[in-house]
Order: C-alpha cells, then structure tokens, then sequence
C-alpha cells in the first residue's frame, strides 16, 4: 500500500531501528515506547489487521508468532517477562492501519493495555 507507513518502513524508504527481520517479517524499535522495551513487529505484507489475517500465507503467520518470541531473546526480555499486544480497529485506537504486533518489557507492566 503506497502511503502505508509500516509499508515504507519495511521496503526501506523510511528507516527504522531494526532488532529482527526475515523473509516474512520486521521488527523494529518503536520511536514512542511505552516500556522500558518495546519493539513493533509487522507483516512485510500489507494487511489491515487481525480481522485479514487469513490473507497471510501459513509460514506469515506462524513468522510473525516466531518473531515475537524472537524479539523478546533479542531484547532481554524473555526471561524477566513480556506482553504482546495488537490492537484491530477503531475501538482499539489501531493507530496504523497495518497489522502489527507491539512486544513490550523491560520492567513491570502496568495493567492498563494502552
């Protein structure tokens, strides 16, 4: 989708702090965290969210499950502990309309899913 921020960022035309990537996925660290860490992990494929997952192929998916763990390994966090969190349309604040995973930790987190 052309004027898809998270689709720019993954074809390279806006840069990113990249923590993982793969043939299917990107994870990079959020210019607004909300946690100590907190990495974004998209699709490289654009699909709206969770409601159009079924667009992905099988290895996208289970990809984007991976990276979350991955992620978490590469940030510190796996053992101390993380949240994931997706938010899928108006009444979630879906802020970009690009299906994306936040994985955050790196300190206690409150309970507030904002």
């Amino acid at each position: 989708m052309a004027d898809c921020i998270f689709c720019k960022i993954a074809n390279g035309e806006i840069p990113s702090t990249k923590v993982y990537e793969d043939e299917h996925v990107l994870a990079f660290r959020d210019i607004h965290p909300l946690a100590p860490k907190h990495v974004v992990i998209i699709p490289k494929r654009h699909v709206q969210n969770l409601n159009e997952i079924d667009q992905l192929t099988e290895a996208e998916q289970l990809a984007l499950l991976h990276a979350c763990k991955k992620t978490a390994a590469l940030a510190g966090i796996e053992v101390s502990g993380y949240r994931i969190a997706s938010n899928c349309g108006p009444d979630a604040d879906q802020s970009v309309q690009h299906l994306h995973f936040h994985v955050l930790g790196g300190g206690k987190l409150s309970v507030n899913m904002a």
